[in-house]
């Protein structure tokens, strides 16, 4: 007796064709993520002029941008490896609930500002996830 599933049929080559898009999609936005996050931390890592105006206009003494910057790197590299890059993405997202927290501090503006690097881990999360779909069951989201 054969059964019939509510799911259309589709074929290995099909199902394996759809995997590999939405990896490469994954991959990609994972790269415009790290590509972002190392341009901030090289800004760091460098000193620029701007980036220690920057820290102290957010109430920090100029010379943590440097330790954020390593802080940053070492997140990014754990991200840029495949098999850590779950743990990457862990990093980073606390590294950026504290510019949330640090931007809420001086009363930034909302949405443009506060929020920023919630939609940015939101799309470094869509990254991760698509490039590993598995993440979905480990989070309980599917079966």
């Amino acid at each position: 007796m054969t059964t019939t599933s509510s799911h259309s049929a589709v074929t290995a080559p099909e199902a394996a064709h759809k995997r590999s898009v939405s990896q490469k999609v994954g991959i990609g936005i994972s790269v415009l993520v790290g590509a972002f996050l190392v341009f901030d931390a090289a800004g760091k890592l460098a000193n620029v002029q701007q980036v220690k105006e920057g820290t102290a206009a957010l109430g920090f003494p100029p010379g943590q941008a440097l330790i954020m910057g390593i802080v940053l790197s070492i997140c990014v590299l754990v991200y840029a490896i495949p098999r850590t890059a779950v743990l990457g993405a862990l990093g980073i997202t606390a590294y950026l609930g504290g510019a949330v927290t640090a931007n809420m501090r001086v009363e930034a503006p909302l949405f443009s500002t506060v929020l920023f690097a919630v939609y940015f881990g939101v799309l470094m999360w869509v990254g991760v996830v698509l490039r590993r779909p598995g993440l979905l069951r480990v989070a309980g989201i599917t079966r």
